[in-house]
């Protein structure tokens, strides 16, 4: 009963995630409008939510020197990383493309748990990673605009991979006496990936003056310091805490697969505040996209039923002896 209270809450707080980072491009495009550059407007963003957590990661300072690889990769990967690869990606290659692409980390994921991890995985969680990319490539409409760009593609890619460190790294060190706070994470992971997104953004060449006036959503004028206010609160640090405790409740294939409705809810909420008005396969892809989401949350990974493989690089957890939630990640060691 516990348990599944616990994957309850789990899949809730996966769902919040996904619906707050997906109303990220709403509110930012009034602000790329307005005349932000694109990269301004994300170094706004997770340098916004880093000041909001700075009070958190002074209270959890011990993690500089005790986790100190694990807030370096958080950072890197899973802040300044997905940012970074997937606005470079959409300078060169359609926005539909490159969020599919993005958006194929929960395939990855899956590949990274069965034979990095070398845990199984269960057909309900393939079949719904398999389901909801389809949805995803339908919601997206990726066959209306594809041009073929090498960089371009590698750097949508590099997103997806970033996105899998996002999940792996979420779920490290879930269990056990020195569990790394979660907040602790997302607060250095954001100062971290704040002082990189610096040196690519370049915010002093930025027009300040264009946060203290109006940017258009929908007809609307909406003032510009709350859209970021939204952006900043909202789509990064209430999405990122959600998201984190999400995964250590679910395990990082399910929550993948359910990360992916942000780009329904991305494409919903542009419909109704920005009329962009959604065609009949995006509403289609999104229907499936949900399906795929259900499914492969509708079954825990079944435990392993053999020893743990010794000499590899992962550490394997042991899986709950009721079959239920996974045990979460004792070690997680990136590099050769």
């Amino acid at each position: 009963m516990q348990a599944s209270q616990g994957r309850s809450a789990g899949l809730g707080l996966a769902l919040g995630s996904a619906f707050a980072f997906g109303g990220s491009g709403v509110a930012a495009k009034p602000l790329i409008e307005a005349g932000l550059d694109p990269l301004h407007v994300v170094w706004l963003r997770v340098a916004g939510a880093a000041l909001v957590m700075l009070p958190v990661a002074w209270r959890h300072r011990s993690l500089l020197r005790r986790r100190p690889a694990l807030l370096a990769g958080f950072g890197l990967l899973a802040v300044a990383g997905v940012q970074a690869c997937y606005f470079a990606s959409i300078s060169r290659i359609p926005v539909g493309v490159a969020l599919l692409i993005e958006y194929l980390a929960p395939a990855l994921v899956l590949g990274w748990v069965r034979f990095v991890q070398r845990r199984p995985v269960t057909r309900a969680a393939a079949l719904g990673v398999v389901l909801a990319v389809a949805g995803l490539a339908c919601v997206v409409e990726v066959w209306a605009g594809l041009s073929f760009d090498a960089l371009g593609l590698l750097l949508a890619l590099g997103a997806a991979c970033c996105q899998v460190g996002y999940f792996v790294l979420s779920d490290h060190g879930g269990d056990g006496e020195d569990a790394p706070d979660p907040l602790g994470v997302i607060a250095y992971g954001l100062l971290i990936g704040a002082a990189v997104l610096t040196v690519v953004a370049r915010p002093w060449g930025m027009d300040w003056s264009l946060l203290a006036g109006g940017a258009d959503m929908g007809g609307m004028e909406v003032p510009a310091a709350l859209l970021l206010g939204w952006v900043v609160l909202i789509a990064t640090v209430l999405a990122y805490m959600a998201g984190v405790v999400s995964v250590r409740r679910l395990s990082p294939q399910v929550a993948g697969v359910v990360a992916c409705l942000e780009a329904v809810v991305a494409t919903v909420l542009a419909w109704v505040l920005l009329h962009e008005h959604l065609s009949a396969p995006q509403i289609v892809g999104g229907a499936v996209v949900l399906v795929g989401a259900f499914i492969a949350q509708s079954q825990a990974p079944k435990p392993p039923t053999g020893p743990v493989a010794a000499g590899g690089p992962e550490a394997v957890p042991a899986m709950a002896a009721d079959g239920g939630e996974p045990g979460e990640l004792s070690a997680v060691r990136r590099g050769p």
